[in-house]
């Protein structure tokens, strides 16, 4: 039986701020040596250069070495970089904990797992759905997970592609699905995303021609994002287990377009908060950890019949306008700007929409 959880979340103050991490510390709260997995958002622009991913890494891996961690270097840190609007820097951290009481409610468990090395030729191609698949299977193991259907949370990062990997693929004979970098922080997520929903058994394995393509494929728990930080992927498995005891636990559901609120709500529900039929962020007390979700803008270019021009804008980058909307629309649910809002969302959730996870403290 895997260790029960604890989850906190901590603000970002600045760009190289982890001193929320290093307070959970000191205060006895986790044990650096415990922890597991740092989910977080960063202030930068979301793009392939967004280096504030890196000084956030940097700075929450210095805190993890300066407190004990007996190898900082491989907890898998996943950065979203991107606060739009009013979304606000913010990391989720997830550790073990000897202090929970037992309990035979299902409660949060985490696994973790690294994939093999994901080669630049690899990226948009049924290799990498392969690989992150098996990561995946492996990850639930961890967390001691058996039915897939207990599952409502993968977190993955995973490598996009660069000049300099580019020209690595090309050294070596190989060639890659696109050369536009920009477009294969898109692709790398997507093509994650469905080896995630083959390892849960949401989707058959996708031929080459559906990666990036059968916007039917998709699965309702991935949220998948890329860099340059790493040539693997880094996978955070998180579902409910019966008997593992501690406070929390999670739950998932979709939302179907950008302004889905009532998404969130479902996902809150699932979660185990009991609210009203029209709830209120007065409501969640102070029970609601994070919500966790991804968003997409709608290929069509409208939201409920109503036209928009986020995929026609040269100016600002879609990727910033719909975090942007979608962050409103989380944070007016939550009544709380430090949500986990990430982009590039295609095969996770329905098109133009996204999955959604929440993460409960019940007591």
């Amino acid at each position: 039986m895997p260790e029960p959880i604890e989850v906190r979340k901590v603000a970002i103050e600045s760009v190289t701020d982890a001193s929320g991490l290093t307070r959970l510390i000191d205060d006895g709260v986790i044990e650096a040596h415990r922890v597991l997995a740092v989910i977080g958002k960063t202030e930068g622009n979301g793009g392939v250069n967004d280096y504030t991913r890196i000084l956030a890494d940097r700075a929450f891996r210095e805190v993890l070495a300066a407190k004990g961690h007996p190898s900082p270097e491989s907890v898998p840190l996943v950065w979203s970089g991107g606060t739009d609007g009013v979304l606000s820097p913010h990391a989720t951290v997830f550790a073990t904990t000897a202090d929970a009481e037992p309990g035979d409610e299902p409660r949060v468990s985490v696994g973790i797992a690294m994939s093999d090395v994901i080669l630049p030729e690899d990226i948009g191609r049924p290799a990498m759905v392969e690989k992150v698949a098996a990561g995946v299977r492996e990850a639930m193991k961890t967390a001691g997970i058996d039915d897939p259907a207990d599952v409502h949370y993968v977190q993955t990062k995973t490598p996009l592609l660069t000049l300099a990997t580019i020209n690595d693929a090309k050294s070596r004979g190989k060639d890659v699905v696109i050369e536009d970098t920009g477009p294969s922080m898109d692709i790398s997520n997507s093509t994650t995303a469905l080896g995630v929903a083959v390892a849960l058994g949401e989707i058959e394995m996708p031929t080459a021609d559906q990666i990036h393509r059968d916007l039917s494929l998709y699965s309702s728990v991935a949220s998948c994002s890329s860099g340059v930080e790493l040539d693997r992927a880094q996978i955070v498995v998180v579902g409910n287990v019966r008997g593992i005891g501690g406070r929390y636990r999670i739950g998932h559901s979709v939302m179907k377009d950008a302004l889905d609120a009532d998404g969130i709500w479902e996902a809150i529900r699932s979660s185990g908060i009991d609210l009203p039929d029209r709830p209120h962020p007065s409501d969640l007390g102070d029970r609601l950890v994070n919500v966790f979700m991804k968003c997409e803008a709608d290929p069509s270019g409208s939201v409920r019949g109503r036209r928009n021009i986020m995929l026609d804008d040269s100016d600002v980058h879609w990727h910033r306008q719909i975090k942007a909307t979608v962050g409103g629309v989380a944070a007016s649910v939550t009544g709380d700007p430090a949500v986990f809002v990430s982009v590039a969302a295609v095969h996770q959730g329905p098109s133009g929409g996204g999955p959604v996870a929440a993460i409960a403290d019940l007591g």
